[in-house]
């Protein structure tokens, strides 16, 4: 009988003789359930050997199975269905979602991305510290969670939204160079990069330029890219003004993936008879335009109309 013994390191063949108790042992033990096995490890017949796995070239004899922790006969899903199974169910068993390589390599690549942030800081100086996560409120951009306090009823802490106030007090007492791996959380409707708890790398610098943290964030991101994926960046990156990013993509926050830009018409807009045109470049105004490359449907028209008034426009052309 064969079966299969798998951890996070990998996945290996088990055999076992028939019509032995270790035999017996695996043939009723349900998928899934955790087995201590001992026995040898010898090499597969030729015709046997699986090219597509690290130990494919090997098989352990059992010698004796210990079922450590049985599965219920029936999953609510099998690890490798995962990604067909609902958003709830999945988060119910999250422990069977980890069980399958996507999830697993997502949290061992986060436990990498952590090390080599901590290792890039720590070489150039940097101090972690922890910073309370039971603190009073302060100004941010959404609402806080509260936690009432059992000693002083009527009184609550909140939980931060970032460190801001405590990575503050760290460089007026002399700490020049702070970061945290910190968990953040915020009181806010969900949405698909929105969630009420977070993690983000916070970092301050004491006595710096705004060129010195843009050196180090670039220097950051390509020294991840090529540590964690192989990958070589070329430095510098394109920087942009605020004011350059608004007149040639219409938002702070481009994404340079996409071709588009703002260009400005106004010049020939001025030459048009079109009397909204002309209304504008009177005013003071400019006219500015999206070139696409292919012809869009009245449907589509009519939906980018409807979302340009929802944004505050008065219409499209």
């Amino acid at each position: 009988m064969f079966a299969d013994l798998r951890d996070r390191w990998g996945r290996v063949q088990i055999f076992a003789e028939p019509q032995t108790e270790v035999c017996e042992t695996l043939h009723q033990t349900p998928a899934e359930s955790v087995l201590k096995v001992t026995g040898v490890v010898r090499s597969r017949p030729a015709k046997d050997i699986n090219p597509d796995l690290p130990t494919g070239e090997v098989e352990v004899v059992a010698e004796t199975v210990e079922v450590l922790n049985v599965a219920v006969p029936t999953l609510p899903f099998p690890p490798k269905d995962a990604h067909t199974v609902e958003t709830a169910t999945r988060l119910k068993y999250r422990y069977l979602e980890m069980r399958h390589p996507p999830l697993l390599n997502a949290l061992l690549f986060r436990h990498r991305l952590i090390t080599c942030i901590r290792n890039f800081l720590n070489a150039r100086d940097f101090i972690e510290v922890e910073t309370p996560i039971l603190t009073r409120s302060t100004p941010e951009g959404a609402r806080d969670y509260l936690v009432p306090s059992r000693i002083h009823p009527g009184r609550f802490y909140a939980l931060p939204q970032s460190p801001q106030l405590m990575k503050q007090i760290l460089m007026v007492g002399g700490i020049e160079r702070y970061y945290q791996i910190a968990r953040c959380f915020r009181d806010e409707d969900l949405r698909a990069d929105r969630q009420p708890e977070f993690t983000q790398l916070d970092l301050e610098v004491s006595f710096a330029q705004e060129t010195d943290v843009m050196d180090l964030v670039e220097e950051l991101f390509c020294s991840l890219f090529e540590a964690l994926l192989e990958v070589k960046i070329e430095r510098p990156f394109a920087r942009l003004a605020v004011s350059e990013a608004l007149s040639r993509y219409g938002t702070d926050a481009p994404d340079l993936r996409v071709p588009l830009e703002v260009e400005d018409v106004t010049e020939a807009a001025a030459r048009t008879e079109f009397g909204i045109f002309q209304r504008v470049v009177e005013s003071g105004g400019a006219v500015k335009a999206l070139k696409l490359p292919a012809l869009l449907s009245r449907k589509q028209v009519n939906a980018l109309t409807d979302k340009a008034v929802e944004l505050g426009a008065k219409g499209l052309v």
